[in-house]
């Protein structure tokens, strides 16, 4: 049977998806997938997986998709990053029997992703991409697709997916987001850009950013005429969200529980998705966030849940008649709702309105909770302060190595968090490049 393409590919084996849940690392997991296809997801994408460890590693292959044949989970697109023609069609060509599309990630703005050489750091790359794209297209029995970022000129984003177009891409998913709009950056996606591509090429195009609630589902269809919209946030907090529905956390908190214990995935997988789904209500019994935190297992973590849901309702049976959410929430903290990333606050006229990195990831977390590397410091010394206006002058030292000839330690924390965020790359020894 001939390999079927663009319109025919999104209508025939995708069946006209509309409704799509977003390839997200470590958290659109089968289980997750399942419970987004029971609330209305029509076509759902694997987490980002890396080619190189795909092709030589049994086990990763059996972790992340050989585990178990599972009907109800298609229709599926799985999600590869790699900067290597030949590596990324060998790693297709180990997936391809499994799904109903590959894609190749060109999207992903996070550091680890810039040392790795791949996703959105590829977008400059227009020979390479043309090379990956037309080799999988030539070798693969399923389709190849693409999610990209968009450049901050419209003309260069429409130029760049007609070039994978032209290469052999199938289905195109724009984020309309730059790769330096992510954290507390991230701002408004620019549906202009998607609306532009979309009428620019002649192959199905998924829309994602902005997506909180059905009503933009339906807005994002109609202003800029795509096929299908894509959610990742939005869906973590709300997997209902294509059904249009709003329900209480505790009944899809529990409905997913009840998965995993069918298919069961890593704890932290688990862990990560109930701190996204009850994230409303960890703001007001704060205690729970700690035990949440500090389980070991499926059952500790339900348990935890469980007793999130009575203090819910004895919230609810407290509720005065008339009574309106607090702090300008859409619905009271225990429906599923958006939950809306914080901007940072405006630079000082002194720096320029320049912000540093620190800065801004502190700002994410919020000012009124120290981490917990922090808080253990001000267990030790409970004179401590974290004022960054008290913070000490820098001295210059002789022989610091530094080239402003200054002397510094690293920021709390950082070396532990960039350990836990590079160790999975370690442990295959840099196989998508050493990091810079």
């Amino acid at each position: 049977m001939p390999k079927l393409q663009g319109f025919e590919f999104w209508s025939r084996t995708l069946g006209g998806a509309r409704h799509v849940v977003a390839p997200m690392v470590d958290q659109s997991e089968l289980a997750w997938r399942l419970l987004s296809r029971r609330h209305g997801a029509q076509l759902c994408y694997t987490p980002m997986l890396h080619a190189q460890v795909f092709v030589r590693d049994a086990n990763y292959r059996k972790d992340n998709l050989y585990c178990e044949v599972c009907p109800e989970d298609r229709p599926l697109i799985v999600q590869f990053c790699a900067n290597d023609p030949e590596v990324f069609v060998q790693a297709a060509l180990l997936a391809q029997d499994y799904c109903d599309a590959v894609d190749l990630n060109l999207g992903c703005p996070q550091m680890i992703a810039k040392r790795g050489h791949y996703g959105a750091f590829l977008q400059e790359e227009w020979d390479l991409l043309q090379r990956m794209i037309l080799l999988a297209h030539e070798k693969l029995s399923v389709p190849v697709t693409c999610k990209i970022r968009v450049f901050p000129e419209i003309d260069k984003t429409v130029k760049y997916a007609q070039m994978l177009e032209k290469a052999g891409c199938q289905l195109l998913t724009v984020h309309g987001r730059t790769k330096e709009q992510k954290g507390p950056l991230s701002g408004t996606a620019s549906w202009e850009h998607i609306k532009a591509v979309r009428k620019a090429v002649t192959i199905p195009v998924f829309a994602n950013g902005n997506i909180q609630c059905l009503q933009d589902v339906e807005r994002c269809i109609r202003d800029t005429g795509v096929q299908g919209v894509m959610s990742a946030e939005g869906n973590l907090h709300n997997p209902a969200l294509f059904e249009g529905r709003s329900p209480a956390v505790w009944e899809l908190a529990e409905e997913y529980l009840d998965i995993v214990r069918q298919h069961p995935c890593p704890l932290s997988c688990v862990r990560a998705h109930l701190f996204k789904l009850w994230h409303h209500t960890l703001q007001v019994h704060r205690q729970l966030r700690e035990e949440l935190a500090k389980v070991k297992t499926l059952e500790g973590v339900a348990a935890v849940s469980q007793e999130l849901k009575l203090r819910c309702q004895e919230d609810m049976s407290r509720q005065k008649e008339g009574e309106k959410p607090p702090g300008g929430l859409p619905f009271f903290h225990w429906i599923c709702q958006p939950y809306f990333r914080p901007g940072p606050r405006e630079g000082s006229k002194e720096n320029g309105g320049a912000r540093s990195k620190r800065a801004l990831e502190e700002e994410e977390v919020g000012t009124d909770v120290l981490s917990k590397n922090k808080q253990k410091k001000q267990l030790r010394n409970p004179h401590k302060t974290f004022d960054p206006s008290l913070k000490r002058e820098l001295f210059p030292l002789p022989g610091s190595g530094g080239s402003d000839g200054y002397k510094r330690r690293a920021a709390p924390g950082a070396l532990c968090r960039r350990h836990a965020f590079l160790q999975p790359l370690e442990r295959q020894s840099w196989v998508l490049g050493p990091p810079s």
